[in-house]
């Protein structure tokens, strides 16, 4: 298994409690005082947000065991960046400066997150690392028996 510095490990506690605060104060006000109704997919992000930030808030006492967290982040913002941003950039069309704010703290927290996620370890541990078995006792039970586990 990757070993995984003391340094490394309060990084992600600090990307982990600035992801707590930063998103957090961004999603629980529109959810808690919304003047008027949310669409559903505004719905929908708030929400995913607001629980990113609260399992960030468990990253900060087990940063390993959340990596998941960090992953997700970073994969959202690249996916927004890719089916976003950059057909927007490529055909010309001129970001308007809170486009252009966004765009840039995704960027920014993309990098913020390559640099704190151990990669050592998420391929030891994540890639490398067998998967979980699917069946009791690693085999499949024959047809019509029944797991009694």
């Amino acid at each position: 298994m990757a070993e995984v510095s003391l340094f490394r490990l309060y990084l992600m506690r600090v990307v982990y409690l600035l992801i707590f605060v930063a998103v957090g104060t961004m999603a629980l006000p529109p959810l808690l005082n919304q003047p008027e109704p949310i669409t559903p997919m505004r719905g929908v992000a708030l929400s995913f947000w607001m629980a990113l930030s609260l399992l960030a808030l468990v990253g900060v006492r087990y940063p390993l065991r959340m990596i998941p967290v960090l992953l997700i982040q970073m994969l959202y913002k690249i996916i927004w960046l890719l089916a976003l941003a950059w057909p927007l950039w490529r055909s010309g069309t001129a970001f308007d400066p809170d486009m252009a704010e966004f765009t840039r703290a995704m960027a920014i927290g993309i990098v913020v997150d390559v640099i704190a996620i151990p990669w050592g370890y998420v391929l030891a541990n994540y890639v490398r690392r067998p998967g979980d078995r699917w069946t009791e006792r690693g085999r499949e039970p024959p047809v019509g028996e029944v797991d009694r586990h």
